[in-house]
């Protein structure tokens, strides 16, 4: 995790029909080794959930999207798809945006706890690692305890009572950080895993955000991936992974460099090239702004 995509506390999205927000325009880690590559049981697993799963939602790589976490929401933009806060989103701007014919994408913390959370005060003290930098009140997780995941799983089963068509678990890459927890390439295979058996075992299509060097691995458990500024850090080719099987990569890149068209215009170019849908936001998420490579 690089630059966090985080809802801010007591924030809650309200609909707003036409264009507000924004300009409008629409526009070195190590790999795991061989030995934990190979799909497994979860070694952690949690009792097995019992939903039966219906035909779930399985994105095109041509799809374009738009992600806000915080501020009003302009549900204006003619995308596939919108990435928005699970909490904060009231279930009937879920089906606002439904009815408009747009795919929605429910964002939660699968790796960290918030302490503004509905449901924070259910992870033990035991759940909790240490500080995640920069984002206050908020602690890693330890991803491996059984109590973790039954939230997660209550989680999903939000998700599906809001009307999600998918889920956009965030924090997925900890041993890569300093959680102040035994976290391994191993348990966050096994996590990431049980995050997306989960989720297709609700009939929600699941993002694997991030976790550059679990994309190969991960690829063809997820049904699309969400990445932050790989252009930024030239992380970029590892999703080959996805597009390789036509499954989409939604891009956000926060420089404000590319603001200006003139200097967008190479990132898109590249990015066009590379099959991966990218938009220009600012990193609050909080729909200033938007710029994206495809029209």
């Amino acid at each position: 995790m690089k630059s966090k995509c985080a809802a801010l506390a007591g924030v809650m999205l309200s609909v707003v029909l036409g264009g507000c927000g924004g300009d409008g325009e629409q526009t070195g880690m190590v790999s795991p080794s061989a030995s934990t590559m190979a799909a497994t049981t979860p070694k952690y697993a949690v009792t097995a959930t019992t939903t039966s799963a219906t035909t779930r939602w399985a994105p095109a790589i041509t799809d374009t999207f738009q992600i806000q976490f915080t501020g009003r929401l302009n549900t204006s933009y003619a995308v596939v798809a919108y990435d928005i806060d699970l909490f904060d989103t009231p279930t009937a701007t879920i089906a606002t945006l439904k009815a408009q014919g747009r795919r929605v994408i429910c964002y939660f913390s699968a790796g960290s706890a918030e302490d503004w959370r509905p449901d924070y005060s259910q992870f033990t003290a035991a759940d909790m690692g240490a500080p995640l930098a920069g984002w206050a009140g908020e602690s890693w997780l330890d991803t491996r305890s059984a109590n973790v995941r039954r939230i997660m799983q209550a989680r999903m089963d939000l998700a599906v009572s809001k009307g999600c068509d998918a889920v956009d678990p965030d924090n997925v890459d900890a041993y890569t950080n300093s959680p102040g927890l035994p976290l391994t390439a191993e348990t966050q295979l096994d996590y990431n895993r049980f995050l997306a058996a989960e989720a297709h075992a609700r009939g929600l299509a699941v993002g694997l955000k991030n976790d550059i060097a679990q994309v190969d691995v991960l690829a063809a458990e997820f049904d699309f991936a969400i990445n932050e500024q790989c252009f930024k850090y030239k992380e970029c080719g590892v999703y080959t992974a996805f597009t390789g099987q036509g499954k989409p990569v939604f891009q956000i890149e926060y420089a404000t460099k590319y603001k200006d068209a003139a200097t967008r215009a190479p990132l898109c170019a590249a990015a066009q090239a590379a099959n991966l849908r990218t938009v220009v936001l600012p990193q609050k998420l909080n729909g200033a702004y938007r710029y994206a490579c495809d029209a």
